[in-house]
This record gives C-alpha cells, sequence and structure tokens, in this order.
C-alpha cells in the first residue's frame, strides 16, 4: 500500500477505507509475509469499493453488517468469513483505541453466495497409480518429476519448486524443507516457509530416493532443481501439464495442490495417525489436519466404531 497518512485536525472526516489502510501500515507491514500482505490489500480496495464514503464515527453493527452482506452477495461464506476476520481485527482495535463507541462486529452474521461445485479434491490410490504410470520421468530433470516429487511428499508448490540436490538427505532418507522460491514476486529468490512447523525433514522410501540421486548426479548443489534461476515459475504452467496427464489417465483432473490432498488422504485411509501426517504436511496445529481432512476423518471414525464394539464384546 502506498503511505498516504495525513495529520488530520480535530473535526476532520476519517473515512473508515483511509483508517483501515493507516491501520495495515502501522500494524501489519513488515510484521506479516507478503502472500498475508496481498490479502489485506484485497481487503481495503474492497473497502473502498464497497463504502468509499463511510465514516469511521459512523461504523455500529447495522452498518457493518451492512458492509458484509454487501461482501457476501459475490463471495462463497469461506471467503466473507476471512474477510470479516480481517476487518475485524482493523475494528476491534479502533474500538480499544476509543475511536467507536461499541465494538461493531460483536454478533455479526457471515453469509455467502452458494458455493460453485468443487472439482475433486483428491485421487484414489488406483487413480494416483494410473496417473503416476503417465508421467515421463526420463534421465533429464522436468516438471513431471515436480509432479512425482508432489505426489510422494505432499509438499506445497513454492516448497517443491525451492528443493536443492542438497536438499535430499540420502542417508537419513529423508527431504529437508526449510526453504520456498518466491515465485510469486516476479524477481524470483529463495524465502523462507510458510510457518515454523513447514521447517520439516519428510522421510522418503528407498526407491524414490535411488530415482532422484541418478536423476540430480553432477548438478550445483544449492540451486532449484526444477528449472534455471533467472527463469520465470508459474503454477499454472504445472497445473496446465497435470491436466493433460490426468485425461491421458483417465482419472478426474486435478491441481498440484490437490495432489498434495491425494497424499495425505491416502495416508489416513492407510492408517497414518493425524499428527503424522499434520507434521509432514508442515501444519502449524492438528487442528487445521482435523479441519481439511474431516470427511476422511469421520469416515474412519465409523469403521473404528464396529472394531471398538467388536473388542468390548470379547471382554
Amino acid at each position: 500500500m502506498a503511505r498516504k497518512r495525513r495529520y488530520r485536525k480535530k473535526g476532520d472526516v476519517l473515512l473508515f477505507c483511509d483508517y483501515f489502510e493507516e491501520w495495515v501500515e502501522d500494524y501489519k507491514e513488515g510484521a506479516i509475509r507478503d502472500v498475508t500482505m496481498k490479502k489485506y490489500e484485497i481487503a481495503h480496495k474492497r473497502i473502498k469499493e464497497l463504502a468509499p464514503e463511510l465514516e469511521l464515527k459512523d461504523i455500529d453493527r447495522k452498518t457493518y453488517q451492512k458492509l458484509l452482506n454487501d461482501y457476501a452477495i459475490t463471495h462463497e461464506r469461506q471467503t466473507t468469513m476471512d474477510f470479516h476476520h480481517i476487518v475485524k481485527s482493523c475494528l476491534v482495535d479502533a474500538f480499544d483505541a476509543g475511536l467507536l463507541e461499541q465494538n461493531p462486529t460483536r454478533k455479526a452474521v457471515v453469509r455467502g453466495k452458494i458455493p460453485a461445485e468443487k472439482k475433486k479434491k483428491f485421487l484414489s490410490q488406483a487413480e494416483l497409480r494410473r496417473l503416476l504410470e503417465r508421467l515421463d520421468l526420463g534421465e533429464e530433470v522436468s516438471w513431471d518429476w515436480l509432479i512425482f516429487l508432489t505426489a510422494k511428499t505432499g509438499i506445497r508448490f513454492a516448497e517443491g519448486v525451492g528443493v536443492t540436490p542438497a536438499d535430499f538427505d540420502y542417508e537419513c532418507q529423508e527431504l529437508v524443507i526449510n526453504k520456498t522460491w518466491d515465485y510469486k514476486s516476479g524477481m524470483g529468490s529463495f524465502a523462507t516457509t510458510k510457518n515454523k512447523s513447514s521447517n520439516r525433514r519428510i522421510p522418503l522410501d528407498g526407491q524414490t530416493l535411488w530415482k532422484f540421486r541418478t536423476l540430480l548426479e553432477g548438478l550445483p548443489p544449492n540451486e532449484p532443481i526444477f528449472f534455471a534461476e533467472k527463469e520465470r515459475v508459474f503454477n499454472s504452467t504445472v497445473n496446465g501439464i497435470l491436466q493433460r496427464h490426468c485425461i491421458a489417465a483417465g482419472v478426474p483432473v486435478i491441481s498440484l495442490h490437490s495432489l498434495r490432498h491425494t497424499h495425505a488422504s491416502l495416508l489416513l485411509y492407510a492408517g497414518v495417525s493425524i499428527a503424522s501426517v499434520a507434521k509432514r504436511l508442515g501444519h502449524s496445529n492438528m487442528a487445521i489436519t482435523q479441519k481439511t481432512y474431516l470427511h476422511i476423518i469421520d469416515e474412519l471414525d465409523k469403521k473404528d466404531r464396529g472394531k471398538i464394539m467388536e473388542h468390548l464384546s470379547m471382554l
């Protein structure tokens, strides 16, 4: 956000969109990741579109609810909820500072338009096998190798494109994730991981490690594997390749991020604990894993009930 701070005199009009912009400058700039900062910038843009003349002093529960309702007309409920959490933080601070007589976000109702039909988020084990059989895993590094690595590890795209040959620990049979590649900025450089928990060591099977050891032999140890360092990288490029492979394999078309979901889902179905899956994915806490894969956990819980009843009947 461009700094447009105005030093106001008493009685000056303070628009909410201006106050929100200054609040972000004071409390968020430099304290959050760039990708999170973009969410605040988008929220500021929406506030200017929906309520350009709304003054901070005029915000009460009714006007705030109208802002949320107007936003919800064109956004699904979860997106509206994210917008609400961002704006709520700003308004609660304004209330604490004495700029508002009441907390206008109290008991706010979050609505949203009916969600569009969701694409399938993950493949079955048989479907994944068919997909992997379509990959061209030759002697040269290609995006197919990134698709293969994602299926085997569940890493995020930014983590995958940030992998270097030195990140493969062949002795311990692990892939070390301690950085990402900032592909969105256009500059292209290594960056920190999403959070502290994202720094992790992912166990890999011996066959996968052997394949990469052969593939990466002689490559610079600390340079990205899948592209030249000055080359622009786009998520859409890899998703396009993955889409063509899905169609050729006769399986539902999924994205690279859905391949991460596939990895986690198959582990849960195989009986791997939620704690282990959360650690492998780099989630900051198990609650995120439970929320993301609630449908699978519920399905497994129903199967476990039969086992529990059978065990109790034998006591």
